[in-house]
């Protein structure tokens, strides 16, 4: 297996907490408290490794929380490649309310990127040396909403597969550029990216077969929550239902998936496996509580359960 890289363009400081009841205004201690390098392409990093294989992370950090992340990110004995900006890197929090099982999530917006940063972020990637990229997550304010495009553009001359992760602008104008081995929206994102809403299996599978048939993608992965996942490529479409299994947290959920599907794409799975193995780390993901993400002997138990699924393709077009 060789080496990939993530990209992270709106990294986070992540940070958990659980309090028995949320109210306003007044004082709330807390408990549990966690922190943790975050962003989709760290992420994504974190489990990969986690798997037994090797990844670096390029990401964008800067200002007073730079070096905090910084520190996160080695903690976890992750590679890392920071491309420095002026302004500071942005802390997210989940707050788990133990009476009502709820989990609230703030995530700020990130901080603005001069035209400079971005283009130095570019020329890093140009001398990556890896098999695939993850780019993965949104864009901070001031990045073009093309910039996932340029990236593949970049890939595509070094022969390295590139694997996307986004939504909104980010994810319209990524796909247009075309060329990507794999792209992994949630169902809202694809909603959004479709412009309408996608209600049965059928919709979505025609939605994410559109963006196969139209050559933005070999392979298009759908995570829906409680509704399992659908994987779309040239021969058809692929549903798979939900594990019945509780969840702590949804943090990184989507993010262990995609970390879990490209490791066994890199490591010679054949797709739908490697699809079923990124679901089981899907709902490895949301046993963990708060910021943590999928561990391999999760991965691997519930893996053995998703197997037992049939092959054959929900409908072929």
């Amino acid at each position: 297996m060789k080496t990939i890289a993530t990209l992270t363009m709106n990294p986070t400081i992540d940070v958990s907490y659980e309090v028995d009841s949320v109210f306003h205004t007044r004082k709330m201690r807390t408990r549990n408290e966690r922190y943790a390098p975050g962003g989709g392409g760290i992420n994504v990093a974190r489990v990969f490794c986690r798997l037994g294989g090797t990844a670096r992370c390029y990401y964008l950090s800067g200002g007073a929380t730079s070096a905090a992340l910084d520190g996160l990110v080695d903690m976890h004995q992750l590679v890392r490649t920071r491309i420095p900006i002026e302004h500071d890197t942005r802390i997210a929090a989940a707050v788990l309310e133990r009476e009502s099982g709820k989990e609230y999530r703030f995530t700020p917006p990130g901080p603005p990127v001069a035209a400079e940063e971005w283009q130095d972020c570019l020329n890093r990637l140009a001398e990556a040396d890896c098999s695939h990229l993850v780019a993965s997550g949104s864009l901070p304010p001031g990045v073009p909403s093309d910039f996932y495009a340029r990236v593949v553009r970049i890939m595509q001359k070094r022969g390295i597969r590139t694997i996307l992760d986004t939504s909104g602008d980010a994810l319209k104008y990524g796909l247009a550029g075309g060329g990507f081995l794999l792209v992994k929206p949630s169902l809202g994102e694809l909603r959004q990216f479709v412009g309408r809403d996608l209600e049965s299996v059928e919709e979505i599978g025609e939605a994410a077969k559109a963006i196969v048939d139209k050559g933005q993608a070999e392979f298009v992965a759908v995570t829906m929550g409680h509704r399992g996942a659908l994987l779309a490529w040239q021969k058809g479409v692929l549903h798979l239902p939900a594990l019945p299994i509780e969840a702590k947290s949804a943090v990184g959920a989507g993010d262990s998936f995609l970390a879990a599907m490209v490791y066994a794409l890199t490591v010679g799975f054949e797709p739908i496996q490697a699809f079923r193995y990124g679901m089981a780390a899907g709902s490895a993901a949301v046993l963990t509580p708060g910021t943590d993400l999928a561990f391999p002997e999760d991965i691997d138990r519930l893996f053995a359960l998703v197997a037992k699924h049939d092959e054959t393709p929900s409908f072929r077009s």
